[in-house]
């Protein structure tokens, strides 16, 4: 994390959230798929993956008020509705380890056709159906499709 002119506090706060964030990142969507991402990052986008850990993850996923699958399912529907298919598989895969069931992540994802449109939920569904079958084939998901 860069430390440009920032006071003491503020940067303890910020790896603080960044440490939080990481540690729901890797829970969510598996530690392979962080790594992965962190190692891939080049110099012009490290920041960004710094970003995303730190606030998406460490600031919003750690709130109170909202358990994990009730964010997953949430983010599935926005995802879907925003057509962020690479997005989409990843938060489908992490539903599953928060946790939510094929119908839940199904349900989500019909009430977010009726609102984002049907091309927007026929193809989150493909993309949900293949992670899906390959969380079963992984026997990550003990469910039929």
């Amino acid at each position: 994390m860069p430390k440009a002119s920032q006071s003491p506090e503020l940067l303890a706060a910020r790896k603080t959230l960044y440490n939080t964030g990481l540690a729901l990142r890797r829970e969510v969507t598996g530690a392979q798929h962080v790594e992965k991402s962190l190692a891939n990052a080049s110099p012009f986008s490290r920041p960004m993956q710094e970003l995303a850990t730190e606030f998406g993850w460490g600031a919003l996923w750690s709130r109170p008020g909202l358990t994990k699958q009730q964010r997953s399912l949430l983010n599935l529907a926005m995802l879907t509705a925003m057509g962020k298919e690479q997005e989409l598989g990843v938060h489908v895969r992490g539903a599953v380890r928060n946790g939510c069931s094929v119908v839940e992540i199904r349900e989500a994802l019909l009430q977010a056709s009726g609102y984002a449109g049907l091309p927007a939920g026929l193809a989150a569904f493909r993309i949900a159906e293949r992670v899906l079958v390959e969380e079963v084939e992984g026997g990550e998901l003990k469910a039929k499709l």
